[in-house]
C-alpha cells in the first residue's frame, strides 16, 4: 500500500468495522465495557503506547507521565491511544543480567503488535537492554512504529565535583578500595551519583543505544539527547505520538527505515560517539531482525573511517549528557560527518538530511570538530587470533594507552565468584604486567552474557597506584565502564571455545593497532587440552533458561535466539 490509507485501510478495521460479523459485534460490545462509544475508535488509528515503566527501574521511573503525554498526542492527532505494559529491564536490578531477558521482551513486543488491533506503536524504553529489544520485536511484526527515548539523568554531584553515574561509581569504588575514601564519603557519595529519572548521564549502553535508534531514523531528531526530567522530554513525547498518527495513515513500516544504509550509519555514529561495545552485539541482532547481514568486520571496518568527536564521558574526558544535549545533540554531531552518512534515507520523520539539515553545533569542545577529534579513529577496534577465532571487541579510547599493546602471563578465573573471593590473595602473585582472564561469563556461560568484563584490580595493586590491566572475557562490560578489557571472545568458553584453553602462565599478547589477540601455546598442546576438556553441566533443565541455552547465538552474531532471527514470514492473524 503507498499513499494515504482510507479508514477501511487501516489494519484496526478487521476488528472493529467488518459488518456483519459476531467477532466485529463482538470487540465493539468489549469496547463499550471498557467505556468507549464507537466515534472514539472506529476509523481511527489505534496506537499502541508499549511502556516499560516499573517501580523498581529508575531510569523508567517517569514513563508513566510520559506516556499520558504519548497519549495526549495520539488524541491531538485523531487517533486513538492505547497502553500495553511489556517486560521491564531494570539494568540496576535485574538478575543474573537483563541481557538474558533482552530477547524475551522483543518477542513479547513482535507478538503484541501482531496479535492486537494494532495500527502504530509508540515504543517508550531506554535502558540498556530495553530499547534493541523494542525495536527488535517492531521491526518482526513491521507494524508501524516510532521509539521515544527514556532520556539521561542529570548530572551527578558530589562535593564540587560532577558525577557520571556508572563512570564515577566504577572509579571511586577503586579509591575506596585503595583506601583513598572512607567508608562515609562513599556512603554521602551515594546520594549525588543519580538524582533523577533517567539513564545514566554518560555515553554508556543506554545513551549509546538511544543514539542509535535516532540514527537508525526510528525517533524524532533530537529525541535521544533531551534530559529525561527537562521540559522537552515531555514535549518530545507528545510530538511522538502525534508522529505515530501519521505512521498510521501512510503505512511506513521499519522494513522501508531498517535499511542496510540505516545499519550503517548507526554504526558510523555509535563509533563517532566513543559508545558502548554492547552496541556491537545490539545492532547485529537487530539487523539481523531486517535481514541485514551486520559483521563485527563492519564495525572495524569504518571505525578506520570515523573519528570520536563526542567529548563525552568515558570515552571523552570532561563532559556529560546534558551537555551533549546543550551542544546541539545528535543532530548537532550528525551534521559534522554527513560525508559519511546516506542523508536520502526514509526515517519516521522525513529523510536523515532533512533531520539534520538546520542542526547547529553550539560548543566545540562537547562536540569537537574533524581536525580536533577526541580520537582519530572509532572508538572500538574488533580483535582475531587463536585465542578469539570469531572475534572479540575492546574499547580503546577508554583504556590505558600503554595497555594496547602488551604481553604477559594470565591468571585464569574459571567464573565470576571465584574470581571476587580470590582477586586479592597475595599468593596468587598478581602484578600489573599479567593478564586477567574470565572465562564461563559468555551467552551461555553467564548465563546471558553479564558484564562481568570489566575484571577488578586487586587491592594490593590499587594501593600501589595501579587502574588498569589487560583483562580478557567472553563477558561484557558496562557501557560506563573503562579499562584495556577484551570483550565478547567468540566462542565463548563455555561451549569449548580457545577460552575455555587458557591456563594460568600462558602468555598472551594484545595488539590493539594490529588488531590481534594471541595466545603463545602450540597447536599440538592446545589439542592436547582439548582433548581433556570437559563440558560444564547444563545451567537449566527447563522454562526459559532451558529455551535460552537451546536458542541463543554466540556473541559475534548478535546473541539473538535462532529460532527468531532466522528468515521467513509470520501470518497475519486472522480477525473475523
Amino acid at each position: 500500500m503507498t499513499g494515504r490509507l482510507r479508514p477501511e485501510d487501516l489494519r484496526s478495521h478487521q476488528w472493529y468495522g467488518a459488518e456483519g460479523q459476531l467477532r466485529t459485534w463482538s470487540h465493539n460490545a468489549r469496547m463499550r465495557q471498557l467505556g468507549y462509544e464507537a466515534e472514539e475508535y472506529r476509523g481511527r488509528p489505534v496506537i499502541a503506547v508499549l511502556n516499560t515503566w516499573s517501580d523498581i527501574n529508575p531510569c523508567h521511573v517517569h514513563l508513566r507521565e510520559r506516556a499520558e503525554a504519548v497519549k495526549r498526542g495520539v488524541w491531538q492527532a485523531g487517533g486513538f491511544p492505547l497502553e500495553f505494559p511489556v517486560a521491564t529491564l531494570s539494568e540496576t536490578y535485574q538478575k543474573p543480567t537483563p541481557m538474558l531477558y533482552r530477547n524475551l521482551l522483543a518477542m513479547e513486543t513482535e507478538e503484541l503488535l501482531r496479535s492486537y488491533p494494532i495500527d502504530a506503536a509508540v515504543l517508550l524504553g531506554g535502558c540498556d537492554k530495553s530499547t534493541p529489544a523494542l525495536l527488535m520485536g517492531a521491526a518482526s511484526a513491521d507494524v508501524p512504529a516510532i521509539f521515544m527515548p527514556a532520556g539521561p539523568m542529570l548530572p551527578g554531584h558530589w562535593r564540587g565535583e560532577t558525577l557520571g553515574s556508572g563512570t564515577d561509581m566504577w572509579k571511586y569504588w577503586d579509591e575506596h578500595r585503595a583506601g583513598n575514601l572512607t567508608d562515609c564519603e562513599l556512603r554521602d557519595l551515594q546520594g549525588g551519583l543519580a538524582r533523577s529519572p533517567g539513564h545514566c548521564m554518560t555515553m554508556g549502553t543506554a545513551s549509546t543505544m538511544t543514539a542509535a535508534a535516532e540514527a537508525l531514523g526510528m525517533t524524532l531528531p533530537g529525541a535521544s539527547s533531551i534530559p529525561a526530567v527537562d521540559s522537552g522530554h515531555e514535549r518530545m513525547a507528545a510530538a511522538s505520538g502525534r508522529r505515530a498518527v501519521e505512521l498510521a495513515w501512510t503505512a511506513l513500516k521499519p522494513s522501508r527505515i531498517l535499511t542496510r544504509e540505516a545499519f550503517d550509519d548507526a554504526v558510523t555514529t555509535v563509533l563517532g560517539l566513543g559508545g558502548s561495545t554492547n552496541a556491537v552485539i545490539h545492532l547485529i541482532a537487530m539487523a539481523g531482525r531486517c535481514q541485514v547481514e551486520l559483521t563485527l568486520d563492519d564495525f572495524d571496518r569504518i571505525a578506520r573511517t570515523v573519528p570520536v568527536l563526542a567529548n563525552v564521558r568515558p570515552g571523552g574526558q570532561t563532559y556529560l549528557m546534558e551537555d551533549f544535549y546543550f551542544a546541539g545533540g545528535l543532530p548537532a554531531f550528525l551534521s559534522r560527518i554527513t560525508d559519511l552518512l546516506h542523508l536520502d534515507r526514509p526515517t519516521v520523520n522525513g529523510t536523515l538530511g532533512e533531520q539534520i539539515g538546520n542542526a547547529v553545533v553550539h560548543d566545540d569542545d562537547v562536540i569537537r570538530t574533524r581536525d580536533n577529534p577526541v580520537a582519530r579513529e572509532g572508538g572500538v577496534a574488533v580483535l582475531r587470533g587463536n585465542l578469539c577465532p570469531d572475534g572479540a571487541v575492546i574499547k580503546h579510547i577508554a583504556a590505558e594507552q600503554h595497555l594496547l599493546k602488551h604481553t604477559g602471563p594470565a591468571v585464569v578465573f574459571d567464573d565470576y565468584r571465584t574470581m571476587q573471593r580470590t582477586i586479592n590473595d597475595p599468593s596468587l602473585g598478581i602484578t600489573p604486567e599479567h593478564v586477567l582472564v574470565l572465562r564461563n561469563a559468555g551467552p551461555k556461560g553467564g548465563p546471558g552474557m553479564p558484564e562481568y568484563g570489566m575484571l577488578p584490580l586487586p587491592d594490593y595493586l590499587l594501593k600501589q597506584g595501579v587502574r588498569d590491566m589487560v583483562r580478557i572475557s567472553d563477558a561484557r562490560m558496562s557501557g560506563t565502564s573503562y579499562g584495556a578489557c577484551v570483550l565478547h571472545v567468540a566462542p565463548e568458553s563455555y561451549v569449548g571455545g580457545p577460552l575455555a584453553l587458557v591456563r594460568t602462565g600462558d602468555s598472551i599478547t594484545l595488539d590493539v593497532e594490529a588488531r590481534t589477540l594471541h595466545l603463545h601455546v602450540d597447536d599440538g598442546e592446545l589439542e592436547r587440552r582439548r582433548a581433556d576438556w570437559t563440558p560444564p553441566p547444563t545451567r537449566y533443565e527447563r522454562g526459559y533458561g532451558a529455551l535460552y541455552n537451546e536458542q541463543i547465538t554466540q556473541a559475534d552474531t548478535g546473541c539473538d535466539f535462532e529460532f527468531l532471527a532466522r528468515s521467513g514470514k509470520v501470518q497475519d492473524p486472522y480477525a473475523g
